[in-house]
């Protein structure tokens, strides 16, 4: 009979829900190991379950999914550098092409006339490059807003990154010092059954 093609939408039922969250979760990592395997690269699945505990499942085809996930950091660090040096290398050649082709056509216009120029075509040539120069530094100015603002959101995530890890390691610091309370009652009571 085969199977029937499902709608994908949320699942309305809660219990339903996290029997089909369970499921797939577990598809899923066994996809992901099966794609390490396979293709010999390393896969990192991080899933957070939002019912209501907030619970981490990860799957790591090596040691760590921080060690995957910081390889993938340095990665995009790295593309990020590489195109602000294209952004910046364009600004300057885009730049430098405006200011080169304007003077190209100052000259040609002096070599036309092959006479002394009036006054007013040598204040119109300037006007033209002084509009020419206000284009350039505009569109320079906000290529680096747009950069500056990308900075700014990478800034807030990493912020937000970091009160996670703040809460994570409250939370461990709390479980071991529970931990260790309930150590420190076992061998009283241990004590107390000898007397």
């Amino acid at each position: 009979m085969g199977r029937r093609k499902l709608e994908i939408k949320r699942i309305e039922d809660k219990r339903c829900r996290q029997v089909a969250f369970s499921k797939r979760r577990k598809g899923l990592i066994k996809k992901a190991n099966a794609l390490s395997i396979l293709c010999d690269v390393d896969v990192g699945v991080v899933i957070i379950s939002n019912n209501g505990t907030a619970r981490l499942h990860e799957y790591s085809s090596t040691n760590s999914v921080t060690g995957i996930l910081q390889r993938y950091e340095s990665h995009v660090e790295t593309e990020k550098e590489i195109s602000a040096e294209i952004q910046v290398t364009e600004r300057s050649k885009y730049s430098s092409m405006a200011t080169r082709e304007l003077l190209q056509e100052t000259e040609r216009q002096l070599e036309k006339t092959n006479a002394d120029l009036a006054v007013t075509d040598l204040i119109h040539l300037e006007n033209e490059l002084q509009a020419a120069l206000i284009q350039i530094r505009s569109r320079q100015t906000n290529l680096l807003l747009e950069s500056v603002k990308g900075l700014h959101e990478k800034e807030k995530l990493l912020r937000e990154e970091n009160k996670h890890l703040e809460d994570n390691i409250a939370t461990m610091i709390k479980k071991n010092r529970r931990g260790n309370e309930m150590s420190d009652l076992q061998p009283q009571r241990v004590t107390l059954n000898f007397l």
